[in-house]
């Protein structure tokens, strides 16, 4: 592609010192506006990354991988139904649950709440709500009697706490000549969770699978089964090898069909993102226009003199092109290198920051996590490097094509 020729020169003008001053300080200063937007780009990929993997460990955490239900809102027969289920090689285990909607009562505080009826033995092996217990043992659902478990935020809003009696309250009650009686159970609070999520902590509550099937009146049923599998990125694919298995009435949902809206949104803001900041990488791969430009200016002697010994036009085309070139790879370079350094200890240098400064960036009271968390993929950190280097490489056409055009003549002339 390049000759002997074309790099010696091209190399012998990149490091040579220019005749104005002020066009080595623009090509610094091209290299530097590269480098600190590759990084930048960098950075800000890496925390969103870091921020979706929080994000779904969390959500994951509690409404598991996969959830099979049936169009009659009822399997009877789950255990076969989990068994089929499990013959897929992704699928690691699987527990019953039991959805329901109800009213929470406590010294005259009443809220609404989601109840989720469950086999605790089995739950853990699908969820992480075990590990989230703060106060008392999720196990306590497992013990004879009606126990609950209830997340944090709801027990400090009606002022609960472990061994407490709370009461559900349940829309389907029985008809009576004088209308409809709702049924009612009390509860002992056996556990108190604490996921991060509010949504979750505050309008969810767990009963054991027993407990639920006595509430909800459906002895042998249950409302679905919850899966965990081995490659949470891969669930869609599972589920279609799922269907493949399964009786017709069934359903199957995973973790992003039940968050299609937050991940969509995610994804389009990283895409956003991308456009934007890749914006500002382009602003300063042009600006090696401006400083090729210069420097043509400035080599244009040099270039005539080049010409009368034989070089052609698309041999100087070629050696201004290898020298913008080799500019923009310096600061992509550069810039991917810092970038990576920045996103892997980003969450280091702000909690550094917030310790000399003794403030909050990031507050726990306001986000759901109060750090900073990055993940570097390799996927974004390539396509970020190629259409750096594509960029700087597309700045060097004009001036290295108005360098081939210089007249040797006309150029000695004012010498």
């Amino acid at each position: 592609m390049f000759t002997k020729f074309e790099i010696f020169v091209g190399l012998r003008y990149l490091k040579a010192k220019q005749k104005n001053s002020f066009v080595s300080f623009i090509s610094l200063i091209s290299i530097v506006g590269i480098a600190l937007g590759v990084a930048a780009l960098i950075v800000v990929l890496s925390v969103m990354n870091g921020f979706q993997r929080e994000i779904r460990s969390k959500i994951i955490g509690v409404t598991s991988h996969m959830q099979i239900m049936s169009a009659a809102n009822s399997i009877e027969d789950w255990q076969q139904i989990g068994d089929m289920a499990k013959q897929n090689p992704h699928v690691l285990a699987y527990a019953p649950y039991i959805d329901g909607q109800g009213l929470l009562s406590f010294s005259g505080n009443v809220s609404g709440v989601l109840i989720r009826g469950v086999e605790p033995n089995l739950e853990k092996s699908v969820d992480d709500i075990v590990n989230a217990t703060v106060q008392g043992s999720f196990n306590s659902l497992n013990e004879s009697g009606f126990n609950i478990a209830i997340g944090q935020t709801l027990a400090k809003s009606i002022g609960a706490g472990i061994g407490d009696k709370i009461t559900i309250i349940t829309p389907d009650g029985q008809i009576t000549p004088a209308g409809m009686i709702p049924r009612i159970k009390q509860f002992t609070v056996g556990a108190i969770f604490n996921t991060h999520m509010q949504e979750y902590d505050s309008s969810l509550v767990f009963i054991g699978l027993n407990q639920a099937q006595i509430l909800f009146k459906i002895p042998n049923n249950v409302s679905g089964i919850r899966l965990k599998v081995d490659d949470v990125m891969q669930t869609q694919q599972i589920k279609q090898q799922l269907y493949t298995t399964m009786p017709d009435d069934i359903i199957i949902r995973d973790w992003i069909d039940q968050h299609q809206n937050y991940f969509s949104a995610v994804a389009m803001e990283k895409k956003m993102m991308f456009v934007i900041l890749s914006l500002i990488v382009a602003v300063a791969a042009f600006n090696l226009v401006s400083t090729l430009v210069m420097t043509v200016n400035d080599k244009k002697s040099d270039i005539a003199i080049l010409r009368t010994m034989g070089a052609s036009e698309k041999n100087i085309m070629k050696i201004f092109m290898l020298q913008g070139g080799i500019s923009g790879i310096i600061g992509t370079i550069s810039g991917t290198v810092l970038g990576v350094i920045l996103a892997y200890f980003i969450g280091d240098i702000v909690h550094s920051i917030e310790l000399i400064t003794h403030t909050k960036i990031i507050s726990g009271d306001v986000y759901l996590i109060d750090y900073l968390p990055s993940q570097v993929e390799l996927s974004d950190v390539s396509s970020i490097f190629c259409i750096s280097i594509i960029l700087s490489i597309l700045a060097t056409l004009y001036p290295s094509r108005s360098a081939a055009k210089t007249n040797p003549a006309e150029a000695l002339r004012h010498e």
